[in-house]
């Protein structure tokens, strides 16, 4: 597939609805990009997924935003951008996945040099950001913490900073961190931004959250700045597909974009 115009869609893609939280960052930066986006919805969650079935959706969900005609595919999942990003790499078209723009805000904030990483179960084993901040800086202390649950409370609407079970469950994944000492920590999902009033709380004022949609959505505009494929026309064209029913997706849609989405199409990947 290729680019023949700045006018083509980006295609965003992830294994369910945290995504959308790098389409909130995207269309806040650059309004006029069309976006499509795609939700594995029928296969979620990648994170518990071996390394051989991970490769195998981003190989299906690449193809499908690739039939889009999109001029760059944004890989909106920590656990794909850490254990399938060479998939995404081979695709003839640019890809970003969210780990090398979320890891270089990270490095550039801490103070302490001790960054922690919260994401699902393959995300942190994968050692993906650890490996990316020692390339950066091999100064810096990295401790991993995988946070499973926390893609169930964020799709279940418990995320209120004084939700007892948010609260609860937020305290006992993030205790070994504050104990740590890190100063900075890295939302390794994108599910996870939904949960920063809480994650703030238990973490503490003094301590950087880095929300991975906004870096990789920083990083994607100076990309197509430096490739002149900005969109410059008036856009702002969002199309959103998921691999399972639509319904579900589109009502806890608003929680990510804080607004309705005006539909959503089902589609059955081969």
């Amino acid at each position: 597939m290729l680019i023949t115009n700045n006018r083509q869609p980006i295609g965003i893609f992830d294994s369910g609805l945290g995504g959308l939280s790098v389409v909130r960052a995207m269309t806040e930066l650059l309004p006029n990009e069309d976006i499509v986006y795609f939700g594995d919805t029928g296969r979620v969650p990648y994170g518990t997924r071996s390394r051989q079935t991970i490769e195998q959706y981003t190989r299906q969900d690449i193809a499908f935003l690739q039939s889009k005609n999109v001029k760059l595919i944004i890989a909106a999942c920590g656990t794909v951008s850490s254990v399938a990003s060479h998939i995404g790499e081979a695709c003839g078209l640019p890809f970003v996945g969210v780990v090398k723009p979320t890891a270089a805000a990270a490095v550039q904030a801490t103070n302490n040099q001790k960054i922690g990483v919260i994401g699902t179960a393959a995300t942190v084993a994968s050692g993906s950001y650890s490996k990316e901040i020692a390339r950066l800086d091999d100064t810096v202390q990295v401790f991993g913490q995988p946070c499973q649950l926390f893609v169930q409370m964020v799709e279940e609407g418990f995320i209120g900073e004084n939700d007892p079970i948010a609260l609860a469950v937020c305290e006992r994944y993030l205790q070994p961190l504050k104990e740590q000492g890190v100063d900075t920590l890295i939302l390794g999902c994108t599910h996870f931004p939904l949960l920063i009033p809480v994650i703030r709380k238990v973490m503490g004022e003094g301590v950087t959250l880095i929300d991975s949609g906004k870096a990789t959505a920083d990083y994607v505009a100076d990309y197509l700045a430096g490739q002149n494929l900005l969109n410059e026309s008036a856009g702002g064209q969002q199309s959103y597909f998921v691999s399972d029913r639509t319904e579900a997706f589109a009502q806890v849609a608003g929680r990510f974009l804080g607004r309705e989405i005006p539909s959503v199409s089902q589609v059955v990947l081969e």
